[in-house]
């Protein structure tokens, strides 16, 4: 049983990890939920215990660190393989990609 609930809150959390990578820097994303509200709003729906509590935010913290430090793995790499100008491109066709989100994400929340 402590096995499912884990692996559906895992699956559930991961769009949200993903999302929040995007900026790592701040505690939550533009937009979105911060982290502690998303653990409270899980935590209330699974109806989780303290100590299941503790370790999925455990969890979700270890990941976010790992998906953070691939993140700037890949950029480096990036960096050696692209032209500066490449480089430049792509940041500007990610920033416009993310504009898009954001916006998609805006009108399917006024629905």
């Amino acid at each position: 049983m402590n096995k499912k609930i884990i692996t559906i809150a895992i699956a559930l959390a991961l769009p949200f990890s993903a999302s929040a990578g995007a900026g790592a820097e701040k505690e939550g994303f533009e937009g979105g939920y911060r982290h502690g509200e998303k653990m409270e709003r899980m935590a209330k729906e699974l109806n989780l215990n303290e100590e299941q509590k503790t370790k999925m935010d455990a969890l979700f913290k270890e990941q976010h660190e790992k998906y953070k430090s691939l993140h700037e793995e890949t950029r480096t790499r990036l960096k050696e393989i692209l032209t500066p100008e490449q480089m430049q491109k792509m940041d500007e066709i990610k920033k416009r990609h993310h504009e898009q989100w954001k916006s998609k994400r805006g009108m399917e929340k006024q629905k």
